[in-house]
């Protein structure tokens, strides 16, 4: 998988992280015994029981895609970059914020 796409996947993670969210990460399979879909050891139906009754936004992806990430056009500097944010507006934002 190319390096953009997974640091991107990672990033997508972790913003999922400082909201508060749930990220299940891990090989999907189904249990031989109960046949219950799983992601690593996490048994999905005990997973998403939690959010029982509440409006949800799953996403799913593969870290084993390999197609290269599409380059973007920044609309705020007109960089051209991979990923999901400039990042040469984040470095000024950053600077800008003192860190």
């Amino acid at each position: 998988m190319p390096a953009h796409r997974k640091a991107s996947i990672r990033e997508l993670a972790s913003g999922a992280y400082e909201l508060g969210s749930s990220v299940a990460e891990g090989k999907l399979h189904r249990d031989p015994q109960s046949g219950e879909w799983m992601v690593g050891e996490k048994r999905l139906s005990a997973w998403l029981g939690k959010f029982a009754d509440q409006e949800v936004l799953l996403i799913a992806t593969s870290l084993e895609d390999d197609r290269p990430m599409p380059k973007k056009v920044c609309r705020t500097c007109g960089t051209e970059f991979r990923g999901i944010e400039c990042p040469r507006c984040r470095e000024v934002r950053m600077r800008l914020r003192g860190r």
